[in-house]
């Protein structure tokens, strides 16, 4: 059985993931990589008796890497010795992505060229002969368009093809000035070796020049002179790594003009659709539109899911009273198990259909669109327009959000990021929104968590306002993005999507869901003998100590013991309330006939679920990218304070408008 290791490699939005999940389909999980905390995908594929292990690599623009993300992209491609790589290349832009080529063909690692997308490049005009893009550079050249799985086995076999095998013919032609001096370098690195990582002297030498800090430690670490990068002036280095820059473009674009041609003036009605959705003035509108529909759908499309999933979970409570397993048993089962975690489960199906929603937009290339627009936004309230997509990610899980701000060069930028984005209202979250929109706004249960939502936004703008002006008064980085193109989603990829996605939830929350809901089962039955759930138990003696804390807001002690114990994980929220409401009736209508509850209760509760406290998952990644206890206490502290104030806001003129 011949074994493979493959990786994906290339620049940000050429279509790596769809190609990923085209090749591995749901063969693939999470690597375990030492040292890097960016989630790296792996997964397996077969073809004939070789096994290919694949490797979804965090897109990169180039090997100088800047981000973490872009560390960790290098250093797999460096460092991991993989048997072949394939860069996936956007056809709509050949040229740009050759950029990153002429720095792979210099590692010396066999290559194979997946020009994705060709399908959009025949609608935009541009005509590609792939047989001479191959003979130029020397790689072989496959047009593929992932999303369709079009020319993937013929990407696979040529993969198989190149193992073991010296790939690239091309090689970029510096000026004589740059030659001398990587040629000194490697010189020196030929007598070292041992501690250059397995790199050629050659492209060691490249490394060195452009600024490798690793590399350079190495070598220092020895007490050794590195020639020209020691011995000469700052600026010289500095004209020299711009040259590499230049003629690495110059190659790159000689590269396209023998392969490539385009029919000029030809507008696509993808052009007049940008002037739309990227307008100044229409475009946020839009966007907010889209992303009120999203929830709309979200809540409707999954009433009749929910609905079903709760009467299958009463039918089995009540099925529990017959088999005579006894009174603390029956209880764990019917008041625990399914009071508690079958409440949360019967809003996975909202989840999945928000994963679902935001698959769609994002295959489309439309969420790129909604972060253009929103960079002149977030420029002038102080946040890097990068940090919209982060952002963005939070509307999912803030966790993976957090490590998202990897992508921002500023320290800055990043701090200002990470303390904004709990208050992006993640999936977590919805489970809340969901029961208590719907047992007390009704038919607006949509437009209500779509203000929600909205809030959230705010609370984000606001406190990146206030940390830029008053804590960080230098300007955001500048900000710049290449908009991919659009693409036609389609119900395989984005159902793909989907599911990682809600998998990935459900295993992460279903044992934090247990453990919370066992937990508060256990205090609401202790001390024996007293009432299940009633004022006289553990948690109801913790809840009426917080009680009066949350006086101003009007929670009762059953809503402050979901929100102590909502730190754990926000689906124990509505885990803690199924377990303390627990009874005859359903969560909804035990919520429905407490008098202490109304409208404006309700609401202001989502506004604090919403705002306070992030998860302790959260919690625990802010720490690990702060680095830092003062400014995760900074971020928890500003979350409470800012929840509690907008909470009673939102209380005072609730019960004004709706009454209690």
């Amino acid at each position: 059985m011949n074994e493979i290791r493959l990786l994906l490699a290339g620049n940000p939005n050429v279509g790596k993931t769809t190609l990923f999940n085209s090749l591995c389909g749901v063969y693939q999980h999470t690597g375990n990589y030492p040292g890097v905390t960016v989630d790296i995908k792996e997964g397996t594929r077969k073809s004939g008796d070789t096994t290919l292990t694949i490797c979804d690599l965090p897109g990169t623009y180039s090997l100088s890497a800047f981000t973490p993300d872009e560390q960790v992209a290098r250093d797999a491609l460096l460092t991991s010795h993989p048997d072949v790589v394939v860069q996936i290349i956007d056809s709509t832009n050949i040229e740009r992505n050759l950029f990153l080529t002429t720095q792979l063909l210099e590692i010396g690692i066999p290559m194979v060229i997946a020009l994705n997308m060709s399908d959009l490049a025949e609608q935009s005009g541009i005509s590609i002969d792939a047989d001479c893009l191959s003979r130029t550079i020397g790689i072989p050249v496959v047009s593929i368009v992932a999303s369709q799985g079009r020319g993937i086995e013929a990407l696979i076999a040529s993969a198989i093809a190149v193992q073991g095998k010296k790939t690239g013919t091309c090689s970029v032609q510096y000026s004589q000035t740059v030659t001398e001096r990587l040629t000194g370098i490697s010189t020196f690195l030929q007598e070292h070796t041992a501690l250059i990582s397995g790199l050629t002297p050659d492209y060691a030498a490249i490394r060195l020049l452009e600024g490798d800090e690793n590399l350079a430690h190495r070598l220092h670490s020895e007490d050794l002179t590195i020639p020209v990068i020691d011995t000469c002036d700052p600026a010289e280095i500095d004209r020299l790594i711009q040259e590499i820059m230049i003629a690495r473009y110059k190659t790159a674009e000689q590269i396209t003009g023998c392969a490539v041609s385009c029919s000029i003036g030809r507008v696509m009605p993808t052009d007049l659709l940008d002037q739309v959705l990227t307008h100044p003035w229409f475009g946020i509108p839009i966007f907010l539109s889209f992303m009120w529909f999203a929830f709309q759908l979200t809540f409707s499309a999954s009433v009749p899911f929910a609905a079903g999933l709760e009467v299958l979970f009463g039918t089995m409570s009540d099925s529990l009273q017959g088999l005579g397993l006894g009174p603390t048993v029956t209880s764990f089962l019917s008041d625990g198990v399914i009071g508690g975690v079958g409440t949360v489960f019967s809003f996975v199906p909202s989840i999945f259909i928000m994963f679902l929603l935001l698959s769609l937009l994002e295959d489309s290339g439309y969420l790129a669109r909604a972060a253009f627009v929103m960079d002149r936004l977030m420029q002038s309230i102080g946040l890097h327009g990068r940090s919209f997509i982060p952002l963005l990610i939070g509307f999912g899980c803030n966790v993976p959000a957090i490590m998202a701000t990897r992508t921002l060069q500023s320290r800055a930028d990043r701090i200002i990021t990470i303390i904004s984005i709990p208050f992006m209202s993640c999936a977590a979250r919805l489970p809340v929104y969901v029961l208590l929109a719907g047992i007390f706004f009704g038919a607006h249960a949509g437009t209500v968590i779509f203000f929600l939502y909205v809030l959230g936004i705010l609370a984000a703008i606001g406190t990146a306002l206030l940390f830029r002006r008053m804590v960080f008064c230098d300007e955001p980085s500048p900000f710049i993005m290449e908009l991919p193109p659009y693409r036609s989603p389609t119900v395989k990829a984005a159902a793909l999507h989907m599911w990682h996605r809600g998998r990935e939830y459900l295993q992460r929350a279903g044992i934090v869901i247990f453990g919370g809901v066992l937990v508060v089962w256990i205090l609401a039955t202790l001390p024996f003998g007293v009432e299940y759930g009633s004022a006289d138990s553990i948690a109801g003696i913790l809840g009426h100590i917080a009680e009066p804390l949350f006086a101003p807001l009007g929670f009762t002690w059953q809503l402050v013991v979901g929100l102590i114990f909502g730190f754990i994980a926000k689906e124990v929220v509505v885990g803690s309330l199924g377990t303390l409401y627990g009874g005859e009736d359903s969560l909804a209508s035990s919520l429905a006939a407490d008098p202490a509850l109304g409208p404006a209760t309700a609401l202001a509760y989502m506004v604090f679920v919403l705002l306070y406290l992030p998860c302790v998952a959260t919690l625990g990644v802010i720490k690990q990218e702060m680095g830092s206890w003062k400014w995760t206490g900074i971020a928890l502290g500003w979350g409470i304070l800012v929840a509690f104030v907008l909470a009673f806001i939102v209380k005072v003129i609730g019960t004004i408008i709706l009454g209690v």
